[in-house]
């Protein structure tokens, strides 16, 4: 089986917290991986989920960098033909403006699992196209 590597990270207090909209885009990849599993073996791929922390300090540096996809090397966006935008968070992230996807006129602050399905779909059908 060929990876379908999906690659998410978000950022990590000092107590192991992260904040409601990374936790909410945690369950919604986790949903994904498990539906695209069933969907993508008989294709001969194996989708697999990387998490990554992002430390306090790196955050405070750039916020942008929570909560952030990549499918196959390329991100979220770039699959969707959506851009990064951003806003303002919550507890663990203070009063950071926190990132965002904005994909037409709608804006995510939490990724769904409906755009992590297309975005990795599109993604898998490059690979099987690129074999």
């Amino acid at each position: 089986m060929r990876p379908l590597r999906i690659v998410w990270q978000r950022l990590v207090d000092s107590r192991g917290r992260t904040c409601t909209r990374c936790g909410a885009t945690h369950e919604a990849l986790e949903l994904a991986v498990a539906k695209l599993k069933g969907a993508l073996a008989p294709l001969g791929l194996e989708p697999t989920l990387e998490i990554r922390e992002v430390s306090e300090a790196a955050f405070k540096s750039d916020p942008s960098a929570s909560n952030r996809i990549w499918i196959a090397d390329r991100s979220l966006e770039e699959w969707l033909g959506a851009r990064s935008g951003s806003s303002q968070c919550c507890s663990v992230c203070g009063d950071s403006e926190c990132r965002t996807v904005e994909l037409g006129e709608t804006v995510f602050e939490e990724i769904p699992e409906e755009l992590i399905l297309k975005a990795a779909l599109d993604a898998a059908a490059q690979t099987l196209t690129a074999a």
